[in-house]
């Protein structure tokens, strides 16, 4: 079985066996994690299971071997829900002399075979087994519609790598801040009893303009982290910094006006009857056009915060660039420095360069044809999901692939070995202050005062 062959959702088992457990364990799996099942001669046949969760009590405690000391083993029989199989001789291995993780061995090979980068492995302990095996697994690949509806349950951030979590974290509503929740509960009580529900929705009617959700997300970064700009020059990690922001602080502040809208958008859905079922089945309509506008807004949302993220730190460093310029029958996010210098090929033509911006790639990458650009291509991304595949197609159309530094050196992400993929502090360090340093109006570090009499307009910075 290939991962392939799981593309059918697999959520009402997800669900099934986490509303049973007591505990849940989560891990983004490593290629350490998952590269034996794709080796036929491999003998590790296993996940690691890390020493945080080794002495957490999720697992049986491990006992040492009287004839080999340095190994400590446990029985831990288990459950696989996608396969159903149960392998009673699966259990963990930890050899003290080798490093602190355990390893989780003879396990289903299939599911591991195939998977892509950052797939994700969730396990749990069911409250009332009879008998064992009690703990059970399940292979979720980064790819499916099952991984997006996980991280958006579990509001996943950025730097997660594994934990042990809750039951209720899976439900949404265990996931919002109970102050928020509570005075909601109370503002749509108290219009369904005055009957204005219809001025409340008005009020929630449109969520802020990502624009203004962006500057909101940089507002807090800056104050959390003590910055006065998004300077890419003053920070040791400025692709850390566009992800946290993108991926964690804008995505939470979107997520408090989208369930304000949606909340109410249902609510009146529901109320126009004063019957349950008679109001989900003649509004069966409506609320599928809900869920589908929320869906598609929320990808949307996320592209566009990426862009304005970027865009916010060219200019706070100074970098001429022109954005969504018409360039060779296409639009790239940035012309650096601005597409009349690349299509006169000037004297600046040299230090020319493209760069897009894509919060995942998929095969969205391909739009940016490399023909057209007679000048070196950069792709900034956060997605940790890209293939092998992927990453060489990539060097073959000459594209350079910019990724946050924490992903450049991830276990669990495909880049770290790869030539071909730079971090966003090398994009600017080396690709522009040391190849390109024409495409800076002034001495890094300035630009709190950077300008260019008569030259393209520098982008707005934070």
């Amino acid at each position: 079985m290939e991962a392939n062959d799981l593309e059918a959702s697999q959520w009402h088992l997800i669900e099934d066996f986490a509303a049973r457990s007591s505990t849940l364990f989560l891990k983004k799996l490593s290629r350490n994690d998952t590269s034996w099942a794709d080796i036929r001669s491999s003998h590790q046949a296993g996940f690691y299971v890390p020493r945080q969760i080794r002495e957490a009590g999720y697992f049986p405690e491990l006992r040492q071997r009287a004839d080999k000391p340095h190994i400590y083993q446990a029985g831990c029989p288990s459950i696989w829900p996608q396969t159903g199989e149960i392998k009673l001789d699966s259990g963990l291995r930890h050899f003290s002399n080798k490093g602190p993780e355990a390893h989780f061995t003879r396990i289903p090979k299939d599911l591991f075979r195939g998977l892509n980068p950052a797939s994700w492995l969730l396990g749990g302990v069911l409250k009332n087994a009879d008998a064992e095996p009690s703990h059970w697994f399940m292979v979720i690949d980064s790819q499916s519609a099952d991984a997006e509806l996980l991280e958006t349950r579990l509001d996943i951030g950025a730097d997660f790598h594994f934990g042990l979590i809750a039951p209720a974290m899976l439900q949404d509503a265990a996931r919002l801040e109970s102050d928020l929740s509570a005075e909601l509960i109370q503002r749509i009580s108290d219009a369904l009893k005055s009957g204005s529900l219809h001025a409340l929705l008005a009020d929630y009617a449109r969520i802020p303009s990502p624009e203004q959700l962006s500057r909101e997300a940089q507002t807090a970064y800056l104050k959390e982290q003590q910055l006065a700009s998004l300077d890419p020059w003053k920070m040791d990690a400025p692709g850390d910094a566009v992800m946290r922001i993108s991926r964690d602080l804008e995505y939470r502040i979107y997520r408090q006006h989208e369930l304000k809208q949606r909340a109410i958008e249902i609510i009146c859905v529901l109320s126009r009857s004063d019957d349950l079922v008679t109001s989900v089945v003649t509004g069966f309509g409506s609320l599928d056009q809900i869920f589908l506008s929320a869906s598609q807004q929320r990808k949307s949302r996320a592209g566009r915060s990426f862009e304005n993220h970027i865009r916010a730190m060219l200019g706070a460093g100074g970098v001429r660039a022109e954005e969504q310029a018409i360039l060779g029958g296409r639009r790239p996010d940035f012309v650096l420095p601005d597409a009349g210098t690349v299509r006169s090929k000037s004297r600046g033509y040299l230090d020319a360069a493209i760069l897009s911006a894509k919060t995942t790639l998929r095969e969205r990458w391909k739009q940016i044809t490399h023909e057209r650009f007679d000048c070196a291509i950069y792709l900034a991304t956060v997605d940790d999901r890209v293939s092998p595949q992927a990453l060489a197609d990539l060097q073959s159309a000459q594209i350079t692939l910019v990724v946050p530094e924490s992903l450049k050196s991830s276990k669990e992400a495909a880049y770290k070995e790869d030539g071909n993929v730079i971090t966003m502090k090398q994009f600017f360090e080396e690709e522009i202050r040391k190849k390109r340093p024409g495409l800076l109006m002034a001495a890094p570090g300035a630009s709190s005062n950077m300008g260019s009499p008569g030259g393209p307009a520098r982008l707005p910075g934070f």
